[in-house]
């Protein structure tokens, strides 16, 4: 069992030596920034190639939520903390309901911040703490793993499948365990990593990138966007505040006083100080 493991991880991309970064410790500071930012690009060229399955998640995470389901994101270590940093935007952007994009982590939310590696190797862990929010076929469950070979995110993902969700899988490893048993494996394929298996780096860059766009354009199409303004935005701050002024003089094309008094008499909700008319009701 150890040994077909050590094998197994031995052929996985990301825990592979990368031969261009080989001597980085003998390196210069400005020739290890080139190292690291030449291997950068590669996320971004994973991201692309791998853009039809994003756009099929995409739809299927829409057609959920139309229905009122859910985006679930359940990952582990560096991935797990990316969905739940993806989860935790989505409310402040899009003046989204809290519970309708959520961010699971392997070990709990103390790793946001301190790392519980053996976490990721607890699957009925993974099972409980997703059935703790009852997916079912309205929802749309992102297992996301780098190697795609954690325990805790794959067996989470097979029981999402048996609650009837739509899986994704969110990996850099196209054979892997996570690809293979979900529904729509996007597979950003962005190889060895400038430090052997610290996929915290360019594997985690890419997946960022992919989270992005599976929210927000889940978000754009349920319509809490109009244009390229963040319309249902929550003003919570000075910043954010500003930011709702001067959406609703782009939209009104009025100045700031105009919009500032707009705003104070609707409670600071964009929609209504530009009247539901002049926006599609969808996503209110």
């Amino acid at each position: 069992m150890t040994e077909k493991r050590k094998v197994s991880y031995s052929m996985i991309k990301t825990e592979q030596r990368n031969p261009k970064t080989m001597h980085i410790d003998k390196a210069s500071t400005a020739e290890m920034l080139e190292m690291i930012q030449n291997e950068n690009l590669n996320a971004v060229y994973a991201v692309k190639d791998a853009l039809s399955a994003v756009e099929k998640a995409c739809d299927a995470i829409v057609d959920g939520m139309e229905q009122g389901g859910r985006l679930i994101y359940i990952g582990a270590g560096t991935s797990g903390r990316l969905g739940v940093l993806d989860a935790s935007e989505c409310p402040p952007t899009f003046g989204v309901a809290d519970d309708k994009v959520i961010g699971i982590i392997a070990g709990g939310d103390k790793c946001l911040r301190y790392a519980s590696e053996n976490a990721e190797d607890m699957g009925e862990a993974g099972v409980m703490d997703l059935s703790a929010y009852h997916p079912d076929e309205k929802d749309v469950v992102v297992g996301i793993s780098v190697a795609g070979e954690a325990d805790y995110v794959v067996k989470a993902l097979e029981f999402a499948k048996k609650s009837g969700s739509i899986t994704v899988g969110l990996t850099s490893n196209a054979d892997s365990a996570l690809a293979k048993k979900s529904d729509i494996a996007i597979v950003t394929d962005t190889g060895a990593e400038v430090i052997t298996g610290s996929t915290r780096m360019k594997a985690g860059t890419a997946q960022k990138m992919v989270l992005n766009m599976l929210s927000t354009v889940a978000m754009i199409q349920m319509g809490y966007v109009y244009e390229n303004l963040m319309i249902n935005l929550k003003p919570v701050n000075k910043k954010l505040m500003d930011r709702t002024i001067r959406i609703v003089q782009d939209i009104l094309n009025c100045d700031i006083e105009t919009a500032e008094t707009l705003l104070k008499n609707n409670d600071w909700n964009i929609r209504k100080a530009i009247e539901c008319r002049k926006i599609p009701n969808k996503g209110a």
